[in-house]
């Protein structure tokens, strides 16, 4: 199974097992099995294999609480996952499931079929009991999240930035309307391009203390000092752009109309109701501000929870947990066309609500989507939810869409059989 060609060759995945090479095992770890973030050990592979299912020993975390209820049950199929075949993008090789998880550095998937676990698996040092992080799919809960409280109309998604932050008034989100937020139509001077050292994304994980800051930093220390340096650049939106600091806006936007802090909304609104296994968590800056753009943590079991609760629009069973309105709007998706000038390559067609991924595909299928191939997907049409950890070594996720898109898509096919 080989990679897109203009990426560096990387050890397959079965060679680069956490387990396999020791890291920070022992009592005390051997120094070069030691993995720490102010080094920058914790985002360098293959270490990153480890450190994405160990964010609490490694920074500060604040809890999303599941609280003291049973969790729902996820009832176990009794038929066994469909055997199936895809071709990947740009390839002519037939592939199979086991091949799709091997060539994505999958550490952990989850299958459910009309909400039962249809197929699980926890690879490396993932297990049950592991949070793993979920990068940007913690942006799809913070939408979400967003959604709910316009739908209720506790906030006005075309008022502007600066109504219910005045602290942002000076910087280029402040003239921007919070509905332009949640889509990632603001136009701002910030790039994401993970591949680029000098890209303002790394400026902003300095800032909140995600990633290590050099010697004589003098920048922002924290997120909120962050965001009031960012400059507006263009016309607010005509297209859309990819870029965290809008979650990380909306995350101060609803912490400020919620009177919550981000933890604690999630907990109350969505993990105590929906009945979460385990207690979640938020990577924080160093005053505690939860890192809405990149820093959640979950168990597989709950991400997938989660993601049934939205493919069943805000249901458990016959309880109606949020709003059917916010999550129809997120499944609507937005034009396209404002879609295609900037969005991925693999993802020709799609469209960006409410910080989701929306294909316009014939199954209505949606994405949440992180950096290293954290995937929530759901096909309402096939009744399918895949919820998905991985340590891809490559961040953006081209290196991940080739296979995992098509195989997704082949497995939605054969549940419709």
């Amino acid at each position: 199974m080989s990679q897109p060609s203009d990426l560096p060759t990387f050890p397959a995945a079965s060679d680069c097992d956490p387990l396999l090479l020791g890291w920070m095992q022992g009592s005390p770890p051997p120094a070069d099995k030691i993995i720490q973030v102010h080094d920058g050990s914790g985002y360098r592979f293959p270490q990153l294999r480890w450190s994405f299912a160990h964010y609490r020993q490694l920074v500060p975390t604040a809890s999303v609480s599941k609280g003291l209820a049973p969790s729902t049950p996820l009832p176990h199929a009794s038929g066994a996952l469909p055997q199936v075949s895809y071709t990947p993008m740009g390839s002519n090789t037939l592939c199979t499931w086991a091949d799709m998880m091997e060539a994505t550095y999958t550490d952990a998937l989850l299958v459910l079929h009309k909400g039962q676990v249809l197929f699980e698996h926890f690879g490396g040092v993932m297990t049950p009991l592991h949070a793993h992080i979920a990068m940007s799919v913690s942006k799809s809960f913070m939408g979400l999240l967003a959604a709910v409280l316009v739908a209720e109309g506790t906030l006005d998604d075309m008022q502007r930035v600066d109504h219910h932050v005045p602290e942002l008034a000076g910087s280029g989100f402040g003239d921007a309307t919070v509905r332009q937020v949640m889509d990632m139509t603001t136009a701002i001077d910030y790039t994401e391009n993970y591949a680029d050292p000098q890209a303002e994304i790394w400026n902003h994980m300095r800032a909140g203390g995600v990633m290590p800051r050099p010697p004589g930093y003098s920048g922002p220390t924290d997120f909120y000092g962050y965001l009031k340096t960012v400059r507006k650049l263009g016309k607010h939106g005509d297209k859309f752009t990819y870029r965290t600091a809008n979650t990380d806006v909306l995350g101060w936007i609803v912490r400020r109309v919620s009177g919550l802090p981000t933890e604690k909304l999630l907990s109350e609104r969505i993990w105590q109701p929906m009945g979460a296994e385990l207690d979640a968590c938020y990577t924080v800056d160093p005053i505690g501000t939860a890192f809405a753009g990149g820093g959640l943590n979950t168990g597989l079991r709950d991400l997938a929870r989660f993601g049934e609760l939205v493919r069943q629009h805000g249901r458990i069973g016959s309880q109606q947990l949020l709003p059917a309105q916010a999550v129809a709007d997120t499944f609507a998706g937005t034009d396209p066309a404002r879609f295609a000038p900037n969005g991925p390559v693999t993802l020709p067609g799609w469209s960006y609500r409410n910080m989701w991924w929306v294909s316009h595909n014939p199954h209505g299928a949606i994405m949440a989507r992180g950096v290293h191939g954290q995937n929530i997907y759901i096909d309402p049409k096939a009744e399918m939810v895949i919820a998905r950890y991985a340590s891809h070594p490559v961040a953006a996720n081209v290196a991940n869409d080739p296979h995992t898109l098509p195989a997704y898509h082949a497995m939605a096919l054969a549940l419709l059989g």
